[in-house]
């Protein structure tokens, strides 16, 4: 069975950075790929990036030109390059399967706040 541990996260201020990682046991990728997710508090969980096995990414509209997904096959390793961080990127992030509609366990996540 797949485990995915996210870290990375952390305290930054507005238009600082931060790299999150997701680590996998069993392999990185879902069926049809993998994405970072987020939460934020008394919000739905949302898509922020996913990237499929043929290497296509997706960002959500409000990451667009300041987040980068990318993966480290050998290292079964997913990062997620924030930059320009928001006030509003603050959130609980996650990694998980993407593009199949199919989901494992959610873990603990990561945490980002951005101060302002």
């Amino acid at each position: 069975q797949v485990h995915l541990v996210e870290s990375g996260g952390g305290l930054v201020q507005a238009g600082g950075s931060l790299r999150l990682s997701c680590a996998a046991s069993g392999g990185i990728f879902g069926p049809d790929g993998m994405g970072w997710y987020r939460q934020a508090r008394g919000k739905q969980r949302e898509l922020v990036a996913g990237i499929r096995r043929g290497g296509s990414i997706n960002y959500a509209d409000s990451v667009k030109g300041r987040f980068n997904i990318s993966r480290d096959n050998a290292k079964n390793t997913m990062y997620l390059q924030m930059n320009s961080l928001k006030p509003e990127d603050t959130a609980v992030y996650y990694c998980n399967y993407y593009g199949s509609g199919y989901f494992l366990s959610w873990g603990q996540g990561t945490q980002v706040t951005v101060s302002s």
